[in-house]
């Protein structure tokens, strides 16, 4: 009997975590089809989600944890496969995506590889100004069993990791942000997290680091990124960038005062 008979074929588990996806969960369900198994968090869900994933066979896990980084832990503990895919309601991996994880775990070591990034706001795919707060152009996405472990944040949870590989080729469709009016509410939204996350860890950033940022993050995001190819969303990136700590500066300041006062 040859070798290539008796090799154990590799299994993939993709997992979502969500609340209140039910828009989101259907196409993010049927672009995971290839996977063995599908595990779905469901975070203090109150919509339709459940019942989505139960109809799609998935693994439902529900509950309420304070961070994200606990519930992608458990979600990630919950599966059963040999790698793991790690995948948003909000996004869709493509049928490229689908063979090019499908045939590289069967021959990989274990470990992490990064998986690109394809943001879109709106309809148009902007490729260029991501990272440092506002999103990412690429993130460890497929990993082997315990070679990913999410630390305890509110929001963008720290990571230890096992070793990395390398990079996909092909990436997962993001569908980061309705339009700019959504992507300012998404910078409120992290920014209140990190604000509670930095009091509760005494880390909060300083007026002058978080001024100096404005210019650095910015910078990087409008110029070293080229964001400025991406016209008026290339600057709203550059915006959010520069912002960001500025604004859990504030916010933390203005959580400090209010527990002074009671």
């Amino acid at each position: 009997m040859s070798e290539n008979s008796t090799t154990k074929r590799k299994t993939l588990s993709c997992l979502i975590v969500a609340r209140n996806e039910q828009a989101m969960l259907p196409d993010c369900l049927k672009s995971l089809r290839f996977a063995d198994q599908i595990v779905v968090v469901l975070d203090r869900t109150t919509d339709e989600s459940k019942a989505i994933a139960h109809q799609a066979g998935a693994l439902i896990i529900e509950g309420s944890w304070p961070s994200e980084g606990e519930r992608r832990n458990t979600g990630i503990q919950a599966c059963t496969s040999d790698w793991i895919l790690e995948v948003d309601a909000d996004e869709r991996a493509t049928e490229s995506v689908a063979q090019e994880v499908t045939d590289l775990i069967q021959s990989s070591p274990d470990g992490l590889y990064l998986i690109p990034i394809r943001n879109m706001i709106g309809d148009r795919e902007v490729r260029y100004g991501w990272g440092a707060y506002n999103g990412a152009a690429s993130a460890p996405r497929l990993f082997s069993k315990g070679a990913k472990v999410w630390g305890p944040e509110r929001v963008h949870p720290s990571l230890q990791t096992g070793t990395r590989l390398g990079s996909l080729r092909h990436g997962l469709i993001h569908l980061v942000d309705k339009d700019l009016a959504d992507m300012f509410d998404r910078m409120n939204r992290y920014t209140t997290l990190m604000a509670q996350d930095a009091v509760d860890k005494n880390t909060v950033p300083s007026l002058s680091s978080a001024l100096r940022r404005v210019l650095t993050r910015g910078w990087k995001s409008y110029i070293a990124r080229k964001g400025y190819r991406e016209g008026i969303y290339g600057l709203a990136l550059a915006f959010f960038a520069a912002g960001y700590s500025l604004q859990i500066h504030l916010k933390a300041r203005e959580i400090l005062e209010r527990q002074n006062r009671q």
